[in-house]
């Protein structure tokens, strides 16, 4: 049984009701439903094959759902396009990083901003002073947030010459350039060594506590997931099979048999 929740139900960021997302003949998510609460990390975790990035990709507009409901901020988001969904909040990063690997890392920042131009082509043209203004601001925004990660030293530097961890950080600058009140991140610690996994968790603290901001992420690694989640959701089979507090997750027989399996000799 899920344990009661900290927060009340007006404070929900993000809802799904009845999720269930068709591939085929494969039903990959099954009637889910999600509820992410203002200023939390909610964690998504589940077997490989679970379903976890069809939710997310549900949610940032990749798929349209057979059946349910995406509600963002109190306004159904379903079936929208992804960059009408970055523009209303809602901000993500991959599982296999997606940078423009021949632009520089501040460059790549400021990519995330223009969902919040509003330079139409004829300032662009014309270099008009407003045009001139909306470029500063997004600069300044780029590098604010190139900072925040620790990358200023290779703001000119191409993406892709950069270490595997420090494009990882660069993706989630990005996202953050975007303004987002919800960002989404799929298994953020992948390929990290422990040093950068527990910097990539320290990060995530500091930045709820600082900014307007919640987050939902799928991870693999339980450590980081019992480090630094509110709350838990676990998925198996594209169902969700249990929620709760993390220490409360991590002794449930349910999730514990959706890992590791039954033994044979059980009913």
């Amino acid at each position: 049984m899920a344990m009661p929740r900290r927060l009340a139900d007006n404070d929900v960021v993000l809802k799904t009701t009845g999720i269930t997302k068709i591939f085929g003949g494969l039903r990959a998510v099954s009637d889910f439903d999600l509820s992410v609460h203002k200023g939390e990390i909610l964690s998504l975790i589940g077997p490989n094959g679970a379903g976890k990035t069809t939710v997310f990709n549900v949610v940032t507009g990749i798929y349209s759902p057979e059946h349910g409901d995406v509600v963002f901020l109190g306004k159904k988001i379903t079936g929208r396009k992804p960059h009408s969904i970055v523009s209303s909040g809602i901000a993500r990063t991959f599982q296999n990083i997606r940078l423009f690997p021949d632009m520089t890392c501040l460059e790549n920042i400021m990519a995330g901003q223009h969902c919040r131009a509003r330079s139409g082509i004829f300032s662009s043209v014309f270099r008009t002073p407003a045009m001139r203004r909306e470029e500063e601001r997004i600069r300044t925004v780029a590098e604010q947030r190139i900072a925040q990660v620790e990358l200023a030293p290779f703001a000119h530097e191409l993406a892709k010459n950069i270490a595997y961890g420090s494009q990882r950080m660069l993706e989630i600058a990005r996202a953050l350039a975007t303004e987002p009140r919800l960002l989404v991140l799929d298994e953020p610690s992948s390929g990290l060594n422990p040093k950068e996994t527990q910097d990539l968790m320290s990060f995530l603290k500091r930045l709820i506590a600082s900014e307007d901001l919640t987050i939902l992420l799928i991870e693999h690694d339980m450590n980081v997931v019992m480090g630094i989640s509110d709350w838990v959701v676990v998925m198996d089979e594209g169902k969700k099979i249990a929620e709760g507090i993390p220490d409360a997750i991590y002794n449930n027989p349910d999730v514990i048999e959706a890992y590791l399996g039954r033994d044979e000799g059980e009913a």
